[in-house]
C-alpha cells in the first residue's frame, strides 16, 4: 500500500503516483464524489475542508476551501471533462479565490494555473488501486519547470492525502 512517483522520458511533466486501498472499487470512488466524503479526508493533514459546490458532471465543479490548524484559508476547484464511474475521473484542478475564479498558487508565482488530472480506479481481489496522473495544461516553460520540480513535494502531499482516505476507509468498513 504505498504510494510512488513514476516519470518517463515520454511525458517528463507527467505527475503519476498510485496508491492501493483494502476497499471496494464503488466505495472508493463514491469517497471521491459526494461530498460529505470529501469533506472528511480530501487535503493536508490538520486542514479543514469546506465544500462550497459540488456538481458531479462533464463541465461540473467542484469548488472547496482548505483551512489550515492556524486559520489560513486557500481555496482550489476541479472542472469536471469525464466521469466514468467507478473506474474513471478527469478534471483540471487549480487554486481559486471564494468567488471560483482562478488564482496563482499561494507560494508560487510559477506554478501552472491549470492541471489535468486523471485518476483511474481498479479493483483486484477487493483491493482498489488509484492511479493519478497529473500534467499542466496550457503552461509556459516556467510553469512546466515549476511543476516537475514539484513532483516530490506533490508525492509529499498526495501520499499524505491517500493516507487520510485510507484511515476514513477504515471507518466506513467498520
Amino acid at each position: 500500500m504505498n504510494a510512488k512517483i513514476q516519470n518517463n522520458s515520454d511525458a517528463l511533466d507527467e505527475f503519476v503516483i498510485s496508491r492501493e486501498f483494502a476497499a471496494p472499487r464503488a466505495l472508493v470512488f463514491k469517497v471521491w464524489t459526494e461530498a460529505e466524503h470529501l469533506a472528511r479526508w480530501w487535503g493536508p493533514k490538520g486542514f479543514t475542508l469546506g465544500v462550497a459546490r459540488l456538481d458531479l458532471r462533464p463541465g461540473g465543479v467542484f469548488h472547496y476551501s482548505m483551512r489550515s490548524p492556524q486559520g489560513h484559508e486557500m481555496w482550489g476547484k476541479f472542472v469536471y471533462d469525464e466521469i466514468s464511474p467507478p473506474s474513471r475521473i478527469v478534471f483540471v484542478s487549480s487554486f481559486s479565490d471564494a468567488a471560483g475564479n482562478l488564482t496563482r498558487h499561494p507560494g508560487s508565482a510559477t506554478w501552472p494555473l491549470e492541471v489535468r488530472s486523471t485518476l483511474t480506479f481498479s479493483e483486484h481481489q477487493g483491493i482498489t488501486t488509484i492511479t493519478l496522473r497529473g500534467e499542466p495544461i496550457n503552461a509556459s516553460a516556467d510553469e512546466r519547470r515549476t511543476f516537475r520540480d514539484g513532483h516530490r513535494s506533490m508525492q509529499a502531499g498526495f501520499g499524505g492525502t491517500f493516507t487520510q482516505l485510507s484511515e476514513y476507509l477504515a471507518t466506513l468498513r467498520g
